[in-house]
């Protein structure tokens, strides 16, 4: 799917078509917006507050039930590519929608599960709709709609993303409200009826394909494009920057508040600590934002990646103090949410729009799955050698995205769309 640019022909009712052209986008990013926000909040962050009570009412240990998320994750991995095709193929409106119905009912059914295995069963689910979605759809419609304008497209995505970015301060609080008054089933009707009723509307009313003034593109093109992304060089260096990225701020996230208790510091203060990690993922967004105005994006992607390596392998040492945990959190977390905003980025000025979820989804394959797994191969680790050998692999993880990051904006430049195919430097996967 490829977009025309704007142009200056007028409509029927005398307005330039790329003013009308705008305001369809903007609407177009606030409905994702809300979507994502509630989409977050209900599918992913809620599900912290309810793993005590679910816990007790299945009578299993927090382990087996924090599993289920686990599974919810891995099952959005390997959606991924699957949703990308669609979205490159058909557009976002009625994968979205669906997504959104399949979410409000595996919601409704998280609140009538007696079992583990209905448990698992209802967040392979979850999982499934999240890739149909959440940012992953949402990114590629929006890249999509502002084929063309890097600018507009920079700030759309930062505008859906700062909004998005506080799903878990309305929704943990917001979560924790309804278990306490109506018991945690009951909360997730509320929840599911939520979600069912904001996000079918507005994926189903709102979110469309652009009109194009190019030919369309056939499957046969996407289809080369795409193999010939996956033989080359620059797409594995961005999936092995942003695989390794995704592992360490997932190890971090969930980590860090029992890291920050385990150097001595009191469990509110190290709550409160970790709690600005979401403040200074906006924060590093805008701020990458704007350098990416005068600056290529992965050189200061990759600056910033280094920043947060430095954060994580001086927390051991200077963690202790509360101004050392206090510098070393502001360090990784300006970080924070700079990787899911300069992948799209670097996606779309690769490669241009026509197979740019599908590409997308490729890399969702590994860096989804990376979030899900490095956090339990995290807690193994420290398990056996203590929380300084894991800070060190979040810190090597950090160097691996930054140097990839480098090596990418090294190469020779040379863009693949659907209007010129052209083979890159070969690489094994």
């Amino acid at each position: 799917m490829s977009d025309a640019h704007p142009t200056a022909a007028r409509s029927e009712d005398g307005r330039p078509a790329a003013a009308r052209r705008d305001r369809r986008g903007r609407r177009v990013v606030a409905a994702l917006a809300v979507t994502q926000t509630v989409g977050y909040g209900v599918l992913y962050y809620a599900f912290s507050v309810f793993l005590t009570p679910m816990a007790r009412a299945l009578n299993a240990s927090s382990a087996q039930v924090a599993a289920a998320l686990t599974v919810s994750v891995l099952t959005t991995s390997l959606c991924s590519p699957l949703a990308g095709r669609w979205l490159d193929h058909h557009g976002g409106r009625a994968l979205m929608t669906a997504g959104s119905a399949l979410g409000a009912l595996a919601v409704l059914g998280w609140s009538q599960v007696t079992t583990l295995p209905q448990l698992y069963g209802v967040f392979a689910a979850v999982g499934a709709a999240s890739a149909m979605v959440l940012y992953g759809p949402a990114f590629a419609v929006v890249v999509t709609w502002f084929d063309g304008h890097e600018q507009r497209r920079a700030n759309a995505l930062l505008a859906l993303t700062v909004v998005a970015g506080f799903a878990s301060s309305i929704f943990l609080p917001l979560a924790g409200l309804l278990v306490q008054a109506h018991g945690w089933r009951h909360a997730l009707v509320v929840l599911a009826v939520l979600y069912g009723a904001t996000a079918i509307p507005l994926h189903a009313l709102v979110v469309r394909r652009p009109r194009t003034g190019h030919p369309p593109v056939r499957p046969a093109q996407r289809a080369d494009l795409v193999r010939q992304a996956v033989r080359a060089r620059p797409f594995w260096l961005l999936a092995v920057a942003f695989t390794a990225h995704s592992g360490a701020v997932a190890t971090v996230a969930v980590l860090l508040v029992t890291y920050l208790v385990h150097l001595g510091h009191p469990p509110v203060f190290a709550a409160t600590v970790a709690g600005l990690l979401g403040v200074l993922s906006v924060a590093g967004r805008v701020t990458t934002t704007g350098l990416r105005r005068r600056l290529p994006a992965a050189p200061v992607a990759a600056a910033v990646f280094a920043l947060q390596g430095c954060g994580a392998v001086l927390l051991p040492a200077a963690g202790r103090t509360v101004t050392g945990a206090v510098g070393c959190v502001l360090l990784f977390g300006l970080g924070f949410g700079v990787g899911t905003i300069t992948l799209p980025h670097l996606l779309a000025e690769q490669y241009g729009t026509a197979a740019y979820a599908s590409l997308s989804g490729r890399v969702a394959l590994f860096s989804v799955a990376n979030k899900a797994l490095a956090p339990l191969g995290a807690v193994a680790l420290a398990q056996v050698a203590g929380y300084g050998p894991v800070m060190a692999a979040v810190a090597a993880a950090c160097v691996i995205a930054a140097c990839a990051l480098i090596a990418y904006h090294r190469l020779p430049e040379g863009r693949l769309s659907h209007g010129e195919l052209r083979p890159g430097p070969e690489a094994s996967p």
